[in-house]
Formats: C-alpha cells, structure tokens, sequence
C-alpha cells in the first residue's frame, strides 16, 4: 500500500470537502432549509446518487479487474465506454422527457405545483449523469496508471461552479436561484470531465482508446469474453457498493412526507458524517484496490491480506476518533458552519440529532469499505451485492420502526443500523480466522487506551466550550 497514494485522495477529498463546506454554508445562508433547499436538494438527489454510486468505486472496482486481465485492453475499453455513454444519454433523456413523474418517484409526499416545479430542476441536472461517467472511466484508466490526485482533486470544480452560481444569483427570487445552481451542476461537470482529459492526454491513455476504437469493428469479438466477464460483475458491484446512496435516496423519499425542512436536515447533516468516511475509508480503499487486486491475479494471497491488515488498523484508529468527534461536537460543528442567514438555531438543533444518529454507523461503514475491497478482488460481486441487499433489509426494518416516532433522526438510525447489518456480514464472509490474525493484543490495547483518553480529553473541550459560550 502506498501511502503517498492515500494522502493524495485523502488531500484531494479534503480539499474539495472544504470548498463544498464553503458551498453549503452558503447556501444555507441563501436558501436556509425551506422548500426551496427541498426542491434543489430532490433535483440534485438522482445525479448525485450516480456520481457516488460511480465515483466512490463501485465502476472501478468491476471495471479495473476485468481490464487488468484482459489481453486486448484497448478494444475492452473502447468497448465499455461505447456502450455505458450510449445507454446513459438513453437514460437522460427519458428524465428529460418524463421529468414530473421522475420527480413524484423521488419525493412522492411533494404536493402536484411543487412536484412541477420540481422537475424543471431535475431535467436540467439529470445531464451531469453523463458527465459524471465520462470522469469515472477516465477516472478507473488514471487509477491503473496509479495516478490518483487527477480524480480526487478535481471534485472540487463542482464546488466551484456551484459557489460561482450562488454568487451569480445572490439577491434573487428563490426560484431563480434554484435554476443558476441546477446550471451551475452541469458546468461543474463539463470541467471535471475537462480535467481528466487532460490528464488523460498526458499518460497517453486517450491514444489508447482510440486505437481501441479504430479496432474495435474488426476485433471486437476478441473482447466478447471479457466484456460478459464485466457485465456479469458489474451490476452486483453497483448494487453491492450503492447501498448507503440508495439508503440516503429513501431517506429524501421518506423525508418528504415528514415537516418542511426534513429534507435539508437529513442533507447538512449526512454532508458531514460523509467527510471522514470519503476522508480516510473512501480514499483508504480506493488507493488500496489496484494494488490488493494485482495481488490477488499473481496468487500473492499473503501479500494482500498485510496490506488489508495494514489499512484495517489505519481505519479503525482514525474512524473511532471521528466517531467520537462528531458524536460529542455535533451541535457545535452544525452551529459553526450552517447556523446564519436563513439557517435558524431550531435548524442547528434538529440537524445535529440527526447527524449523531449518521455518526454511530461511521465505522461500519468504513470498514465495510475496506472489507468489500476483498470480495470485489476475488470476483465476488455477487456475494457483495447479496450482503448489500440484506443491509438494505435492515435500512428498511429500521425506518419502518422509526420514522414516525422519531422523524428524520429515525431516518438516519435505521441508516446506522444497515451499516451495522452489512458489516457483520462481511466479517463473516471474509473468515473469523483472517480477522483473528489482524487483531493484535498491543495495537488493541493501544486503540482503547488512545480512543478512551481522546474521548474523555474531548468531553473536557466540550464542557469548556460550553461554559464559555454560557457567558
């Protein structure tokens, strides 16, 4: 594992994590958490749903083993992208077409003027999809080369166009802004795929793809194999690697039948838990794969369980302080990024219950991240994709025994519970025995004193805090 490799992700992702902080403190400023958040947030609900379903590895991770066996690896490229821009445009311009009842699948409990309103901005944004997965291959070839920062830093653009738009419309009607930012989507979009081409251009993998494509109506039967290979892995893997995004497109679902502002709560906050998970896990796993899945095509079984060893401890010390962090300084974290304009203390309140009900499932799912990596190596899509349906499982059993009582914070508990669900499952898959041999007695010990002294010393800072903000 090279750590310079997950500093580079890590940098990238911290990087853009604080323009897109910069970007919602903003734009609670401008919208607050109204309808009109409602209506952005439900239009951007479905893009955004594919760009972390693509984005955060779930493409590379059946795309990259396939390619890496694959003998023609030009025509298999070519290939895979001819045929995913194809089916994707199809799909933009159904939403395009029947954008109002997309929109009524999204937030059904959205009255008929709002749903209308509503799906101007859904067909509009619906076209980063394309966009999106121009970068994610782009993104997948720059990860075989074992270049990283391209992809992990370029997300920042979307930050940027979207600040840019929110600048732009200041001062205007709600609903004009509304239409700048769904804009603003595609713009973010257009240079991020303009980044990676770029980039692509430099390690010649666009020379690549088209001699792939100049080849690919003579030859393309030397990569039928390989392609039904993927297919075959492809969509478990999506499956199997969706179910937190699949879980918080319920959550808006849910959500809109709960009180005005239910919505954006749910959002602010899962921005936050989602910080260091995309942070350390996200960006653990996502350097990790390529090597872990050499690894395991040269039958260096070993080799690859040391480095699992080796990212399992890294995620454990750094997910438990966040866990701990984010649990204890909620309402100060909401106060201090959201908590102005027309973003009110009520507002403040209600999102930190519910991102300390998204925080007690960090770890979960972060290591869940980890451990998917092991299965996807070995070609397991299916297994992960059976793990992730009974995770959902759990989502759905928890937020049909908590939503009413307990509203958005029930929401984010039955998330937690689905992580807790799919991660036990995975140990198990993965093998007791291997678990056994990660778990050393020194670095046990070290991660309960080192979690228990930074817990208590964060209590202290917390009452402190308190007591100043007292006076």
């Amino acid at each position: 594992m090279k750590i310079r490799s997950i500093f580079t992700n890590s940098g990238g992702i911290l990087f853009s994590r604080i323009f897109g902080f910069i970007r919602d403190l903003m734009m609670a400023s401008i919208l607050g958490a109204n309808v009109y958040s409602d209506i952005f947030f439900v239009a951007f609900k479905l893009p955004n749903l594919f760009r972390r379903i693509f984005g955060e590895g779930a493409f590379a991770q059946s795309f990259l083993p396939s390619f890496i066996a694959s003998r023609y690896k030009s025509i298999f490229a070519a290939r895979i992208l001819l045929i995913f821009l194809a089916a994707i445009a199809a799909i933009a311009l159904a939403v395009d077409l029947f954008a109002a009842p997309v929109t009524r699948l999204i937030a059904p409990g959205f009255d008929t003027s709002t749903i209308l309103l509503t799906a101007r901005f859904v067909a509009i944004q619906f076209w980063y999809l394309p966009l999106i997965f121009l970068v994610t291959f782009l993104g997948s070839l720059l990860q075989w080369k074992e270049h990283f920062a391209t992809t992990a830093f370029a997300t920042v653009l979307l930050n940027l166009a979207i600040i840019t738009g929110l600048l732009l419309s200041q001062g205007l009607p709600k609903e004009q802004i509304v239409w700048v930012l769904s804009w603003s989507v595609l713009a973010g979009g257009l240079l991020q795929v303009v980044a990676h081409l770029i980039m692509a251009r430099h390690f010649r993998l666009l020379k690549m793809l088209c001699r792939g494509f100049a080849s690919l109506g003579t030859h393309s039967r030397k990569v039928a194999e390989d392609s039904s290979r993927f297919f075959r892995n492809f969509f478990p893997a999506i499956w199997g690697n969706s179910t937190a995004q699949v879980m918080a497109f319920l959550d808006t679902w849910l959500a809109s039948f709960l009180v005005s502002g239910s919505i954006s709560y749910l959002y602010y906050a899962n921005r936050i838990f989602q910080l260091p998970l995309a942070l350390f896990a996200i960006a653990l796993s996502v350097a990790l794969f390529p090597t872990v899945a050499k690894k395991i095509k040269h039958r260096e079984e070993e080799e690859a369980l040391q480095e699992m060893k080796r990212g399992f401890w890294i995620l454990l010390f750094l997910l438990s302080l966040a866990t701990a962090g984010g649990i204890i300084f909620a309402k100060e974290i909401i106060w201090l990024l959201f908590e102005r304009g027309a973003f009110t203390r009520s507002d403040t309140l209600e999102t930190a219950r519910v991102l300390q009900m998204y925080m007690i499932g960090l770890l979960p799912f972060g290591l869940g991240k980890l451990f998917n990596l092991w299965l996807y190596s070995h070609h397991q899509q299916m297994q992960a994709a059976k793990i992730a349906t009974w995770s959902l499982g759990g989502y759905i059993l928890g937020a049909a025994i908590l939503f009413q009582p307990l509203g958005a914070m029930g929401l984010a508990l039955a998330s937690t519970f689905s992580g807790l669900v799919g991660f036990a499952l995975l140990l198990r898959n993965f093998g007791i025995e291997k678990i056994r041999l990660f778990l050393e007695k020194k670095l046990l010990l070290l991660w309960f004193f080192l979690l228990g002294g930074a817990t208590l010393t964060m209590l202290v800072i917390h009452r402190i805090l308190l007591s100043l903000l007292a006076l």
